[in-house]
């Protein structure tokens, strides 16, 4: 099965970090955030990727043609110019990389993956990190037997909660968010069929076509109550730095 990540969006809100790289190869603990997305997908045994670039598509072709090189020991013969990789391959990936335009919404980027996909995929944006079960997701897309899924979660809270005695503080917290509120987590399991709900490149999926899966019944949420964060601010940024140099990053299933 196919995981398509989107991966082309300008990034705005982190113009500190994105005006020489695009979002998602903004870097935790010396590997992009598009990289951590992608170990932690095929540790789950999901190893085929469809990537779709927009904005400074060009670092993420770069970083990919180079990245055995990179990855690998090297044994290189400067008289000759000849160079031999040493050990076997860091991941067994296969990766394809479209161009989807600079300005391009994310339902139109979408669209034009249609002819790279055949059958169910996996899609999500490479701006996040997540512990979603990814295989326990696509068995509940098929059970339920709808053209799309999409994970809901629950959304990080930005305030503090006080326990007031009195004027006396006697406990404070992190506030536990509402339980019904749920957003949008991305991770999305799909049917090719959905992307003929697409009109255009300037369609955003989260629009009209999830509102209209959504009228139609079509659309199945996935709880999870498990740790997600998106990327979107600095600050949010720093969570993610500062939880991989702690040691305590929840995404990281890998050894």
């Amino acid at each position: 099965m196919k995981v398509v990540i989107l991966a082309g969006g300008y990034g705005t809100r982190l113009s500190e970090e994105t005006e020489v790289l695009p979002k998602p190869m903004i870097e935790i603990g010396g590997r992009p955030l598009l990289w951590h997305l992608m170990k932690s997908f095929s540790q789950h045994g999901y190893n085929e990727f469809v990537v779709a670039l927009g904005y400074k598509g060009d670092v993420i072709k770069r970083y990919f043609m180079h990245y055995a090189d990179t990855s690998s020991d090297l044994k290189i013969d400067l008289a000759t110019g000849k160079t031999e990789r040493q050990g076997d391959p860091t991941e067994d990936w296969k990766i394809e990389l479209v161009d989807t335009g600079p300005d391009t919404m994310t339902g139109g980027r979408l669209r034009r993956l249609r002819g790279h996909l055949d059958s169910t995929f996996v899609m999500t944006y490479g701006d996040g990190l997540s512990t979603v079960d990814v295989p326990k997701l696509v068995s509940f897309h098929r059970a339920h037997g709808k053209p799309a899924t999409v994970t809901a979660v629950r959304p990080p809270s930005k305030f503090g909660m006080l326990q007031l005695d009195g004027t006396t503080v006697n406990a404070f917290a992190e506030k536990p968010p509402e339980a019904s509120s749920f957003i949008n987590g991305g991770f999305f399991v799909l049917e090719p069929e959905v992307i003929d709900r697409i009109a255009g490149d300037n369609m955003p999926w989260e629009r009209e076509p999830c509102e209209s899966l959504a009228r139609d019944g079509k659309l199945e949420a996935y709880v999870h109550d498990g740790y997600w964060q998106c990327v979107d601010t600095l600050h949010e940024l720093r969570l993610l730095r500062n939880a991989w140099d702690d040691g305590e990053a929840p995404w990281k299933i890998w050894s």
